[in-house]
């Protein structure tokens, strides 16, 4: 029945559409081992402003407050915010590093509250800050800025 086939297999092996077959999930197979393997990365850097654009977009908002906020102007060091807030009697205090937000975060307050986003089914998950929205009350103007002019003497 099969002359190109050797005998030594069993029928099913030995049909043309079961050898097709697994040639072909074979195929598929490593398709797929090669896309998973070869598919460019993320950075770390993209993953974080992929998830505070979810937060900022859907994220609900909370009353907060800043704890510490030890902004430098040396770029190797991470500029960090740090704050707490309270979701249904749990008390959560988290970091946000602010590095890439400098024009965002310039003269920030510590004397106000804040709002913070959060995710509601992860309420850990937070941000005070991003490319599109602050919950930072920013402090007065630099002092480069004249507000020398009268105003209806």
């Amino acid at each position: 029945m099969y002359t190109t086939v050797p005998e030594y297999l069993s029928d099913p092996l030995r049909s043309p559409r079961n050898i097709a077959v697994a040639v072909t999930a074979a195929v598929a197979v490593g398709g797929l081992a090669w896309y998973i393997f070869r598919r460019p990365r993320l950075t770390e850097e993209e993953i974080e402003r992929a998830r505070r654009s979810q937060l900022a977009s859907s994220g609900r908002i909370t009353d907060g407050s800043i704890i510490d906020a030890p902004l430098s102007e040396d770029p190797n060091r991470p500029q960090l915010i740090v704050y707490n807030y309270r979701i249904a009697g749990v008390a959560y205090e988290a970091a946000q590093d602010v590095s890439t937000l400098s024009e965002l975060v310039r003269d920030v307050r510590t004397d106000l509250p804040i709002q913070v986003r959060y995710e509601p089914h992860n309420p850990a998950n937070s941000i005070v800050v991003a490319e599109t929205w602050t919950g930072l009350r920013i402090g007065p103007p630099h002092p480069d800025t004249d507000f020398s002019t009268s105003h209806g003497d």
